[in-house]
């Protein structure tokens, strides 16, 4: 939990929007592709978009409320000093991640393997949780990275590449991948509302 770094409440509040903010937009990236690999007729594939989407939306929203409610223990300067390094901190890691995602996907292209492309890239995302968990004291984030991780592993062992669902071939690493990460992530996103909310209150009854 993020409160036994004892971190000031605004910092600690930035941390749990953030992570709020990240899976809620990537966790709707990953719906996409997962979707995308589905391969179903149009009016489906959309109806299931809008839901997705729908679902971003609501936990962004959340997120945007978490960082309001930060505002009000903005005072101190140890709240900003730490929110600040911590900024520094998650930028650096998201940088790295993109970095490592890029040249993944370069060298996919240059090998011909891209249908690797989505378990190679979870694996990174999945990875790149870790140091998160350490960076903001939410050890959740363990769980998350290990379950995206086990995901891309399963489906590239133990799953066809294509399969026929519905009557109609699916990319089974676009869609078992995609919509894995994504029930992760949302679900991930929900338990650091949770704890975001726990912070604002304990802070609020000090």
């Amino acid at each position: 939990m993020m409160e036994e770094k004892r971190m000031p409440p605004e910092a600690a509040i930035f941390g749990t929007a953030n992570g709020v903010f990240f899976m809620a937009i990537f966790g709707t990236l990953w719906a996409y592709t997962g979707i995308m690999g589905l391969q179903w007729p149009g009016g489906t594939q959309t109806a299931l978009l809008i839901i997705a989407l729908l679902i971003g939306i609501a936990l962004c929203i959340t997120g945007f409320l978490l960082l309001r409610s930060g505002r009000k223990f903005s005072g101190t300067s140890a709240g900003s000093k730490s929110g600040k390094k911590q900024r520094n901190a998650f930028n650096l890691i998201f940088a790295a991640e993109g970095i490592a995602i890029a040249i993944a996907i370069f060298v996919c292209n240059a090998t011909q393997i891209t249908q690797l492309i989505p378990i190679i890239v979870a694996l990174i995302v999945g990875v790149h949780f870790f140091p998160l968990a350490s960076l903001f004291g939410v050890r959740v984030y363990h769980l998350t990275g290990g379950l995206i991780c086990a995901i891309a592993l399963v489906a590239w062992i133990f799953i066809p590449e294509r399969i026929s669902i519905g009557g109609y071939e699916t990319n089974a690493y676009m869609t078992v991948v995609g919509l894995g990460s994504a029930l992760v992530l949302w679900l991930t996103s929900l338990q650091i509302v949770r704890i975001g909310r726990g912070i604002v209150q304990n802070a609020e009854t000090r």
